[in-house]
């Protein structure tokens, strides 16, 4: 998918999408996805340090950039208007502030986190009576759900200002589709917390693996297919006449 998007860097379908930070949106989720490996196979003290952290990095990342695409949306449309004072917030340095501002909390709590009780292995003798399971005690629960209600907060955040703007002109709006992954990553971490809640061992590790793997095959799905659909089915539809016509 990222190699489709370079091939079409200078198109305007892409242009129109802020097309550096859906780049840094595909890489993040694309590490997203790759972050589901320290969570497999048998815990060691390496793939306990990295699982939870890099996941919360990326994976922030990946909504700090939603939330960067939905800000450029509202206040590009805002600086249409005479005399409008929106106009200097228009531009790719607002966009990678937001990224990196809202990436930076989530950085910091993680660093606090590996600073203050970093996870580790843990050999649980209590679970199943006769049997020791290996896993991973995630060291400070304050900072894990520091961590998880951070990104839920960021995600809420997205969706309320997606849904806000969604009504705007079709051809530059990514609003709706970005509306709709966000409603599906709220709604897939909601119901996993009293699930991971609930579960124990592998069962625990099972449930947060079909969360990761959900909310960025929604997000990537919502997001990009629709513009994947254009850039490689219709390419009729990707030229900027059309694109100011709609809008």
């Amino acid at each position: 998918m990222e190699r489709t998007f370079i091939s079409y860097w200078d198109t305007p379908i892409v242009r129109a999408n802020n097309r550096t930070v859906s780049f840094i949106l595909l890489v993040s989720i694309l590490l997203s996805f790759l972050c589901v490996f320290f969570f497999l196979g048998r815990p060691v003290d390496i793939t306990c340090l990295l699982r939870q952290v890099s996941f919360g990095i990326f994976f922030i990342i990946v909504i700090s950039s939603i939330l960067a695409k939905t800000i450029t949306v509202y206040t590009a449309f805002k600086a249409t208007k005479p005399g409008s004072s929106w106009k200097k917030w228009v531009s790719l340095k607002a966009s990678s502030y937001v990224v990196l501002v809202c990436s930076s909390i989530q950085v910091f709590i993680c660093v606090i986190w590996l600073l203050v009780s970093p996870p580790y292995v843990e050999y649980n003798h209590h679970t199943y009576p006769g049997k020791i399971i290996i896993q991973c005690n995630e060291g400070s629960d304050i900072c894990f759900y520091s961590m998880l209600g951070y990104m839920g907060l960021l995600a809420a955040v997205s969706f309320v200002l997606a849904f806000m703007v969604r009504t705007l002109p079709d051809s530059f709006n990514e609003a709706k589709y970005i509306t709709f992954s966000m409603l599906l990553v709220c709604s897939v971490w909601i119901a996993m917390i009293p699930a991971y809640l609930s579960t124990r061992g592998k069962y625990m590790v099972a449930v947060e693996i079909f969360a990761i793997l959900t909310s960025c095959a929604g997000v990537v799905g919502c997001i990009f297919f629709p513009k994947l659909h254009i850039l490689i089915l219709k390419p009729e539809l990707n030229s900027r006449n059309i694109i100011l016509e709609k809008s």
